[in-house]
């Protein structure tokens, strides 16, 4: 939700032909295309949630490079390379050469010599994953797992594949509510990107004014600050994680404070449409976003997301590997 144009990656995600090279941003992408990947993730689905085999990768090399931790997303990214039979090194950046005054140019560089095909990368500086694609490896497949508060983009596109799967209405027709600390949210920024781009109207917002960016209004998303009315009628509930660090600073007075305001519980899930989906990115800090009995509920879809994730990173890893190569006029 930057519009410099360090933060404006929709031509470079592109070959010339359209197809995905890197994945940097929902920002900018057709509905077409996020069409396209949701479609490729479920052609990785089976049957009760497992997960198929595809050598779509073999003889690839995916380098995940984290330089700050996050163990979920590093793992379902290693999962998903390997699924698709690629060679997966996780370097740990937090440790890394950069520390001792390499330029990240440098470092990159150096692992790009390393013949890695793709990078899978996290980082806390937003724009971290445009840079590396348009300045330093326009040879490799960057993927961003996550960049300072900017953009979350695998995330954004499992959170519709669940909604896609389990909604009993087309986009167009649904009402979805993202709740919590939007203001520090990359995953809420991805999801209101994808959601208004696959053509859900009505998207709204429920925080305390201190956890909402200003200007939010301008996202064309409808802004609540009472949770009980914000729920009203919603066919999807997604609670974002508070991180800890927010708690006790001015921001946000206390754990409970939060939870008796702004808490997923099961009274507030039954103010939203019958069968409202619930979603959380993870991890959950339980009883202060949500329930424990929420979480665990019949609605909850908290455990598929997890899942799905696998299936949508091999979709990206697959279709941003095929566009590198159809570029340089090779096939998968």
């Amino acid at each position: 939700m930057h519009h410099s144009a360090l933060h404006t990656p929709s031509r470079i995600q592109l070959t010339p032909a359209g197809e995905l090279r890197h994945f940097i941003s929902i920002e900018g992408l057709s509905a077409g295309l996020l069409n396209h990947i949701l479609d490729t993730a479920e052609g990785f689905l089976g049957k009760e949630g497992s997960i198929l085999n595809a050598p779509l990768l073999e003889g690839r090399t995916v380098m995940n490079l984290f330089f700050e931790p996050s163990t979920r997303t590093r793992t379902t990214f290693e999962v998903a390379a390997k699924r698709l039979s690629a060679n997966v090194l996780n370097i740990d950046m937090q440790q890394s050469s950069t520390k001792k005054g390499e330029t990240l140019r440098d470092t990159l560089w150096n692992l790009e010599a390393m013949a890695a095909d793709m990078f899978v990368i996290r980082h806390s500086a937003s724009g971290a994953a445009h840079f590396m694609a348009s300045e330093v490896c326009p040879n490799v497949a960057i993927i961003n797992g996550g960049d300072g508060r900017h953009s979350h983009p695998t995330q954004g596109m499992l959170d519709m594949l669940t909604i896609r799967r389990h909604a009993h209405k087309a986009f167009a027709d649904l009402s979805v509510a993202i709740i919590g600390d939007i203001k520090h949210s990359r995953v809420a920024r991805s999801d209101i990107e994808a959601l208004q781009t696959l053509g859900v109207r009505d998207i709204r917002v429920i925080a305390p004014r201190t956890l909402l960016p200003t200007g939010i209004e301008e996202f064309g998303v409808t802004v609540h600050e009472n949770m009980d009315k914000g729920v009203e009628g919603c066919d999807v509930l997604i609670a974002l994680r508070i991180q800890n660090e927010r708690i006790g600073s001015p921001l946000l007075a206390s754990s409970e404070e939060f939870y008796k305001l702004y808490g997923l519980t099961e009274a507030r899930v039954e103010r939203a449409a019958p069968n409202a989906l619930v979603m959380h990115p993870g991890p959950m800090n339980r009883g202060v976003e949500i329930a424990s009995s929420v979480a665990d509920g019949p609605q909850s879809l908290i455990l598929k997301q997890v899942n799905y994730g696998i299936a949508v990173r091999m979709a990206v890893l697959s279709l941003c590997m095929q566009g590198q190569l159809s570029q340089r006029g090779v096939t998968l």
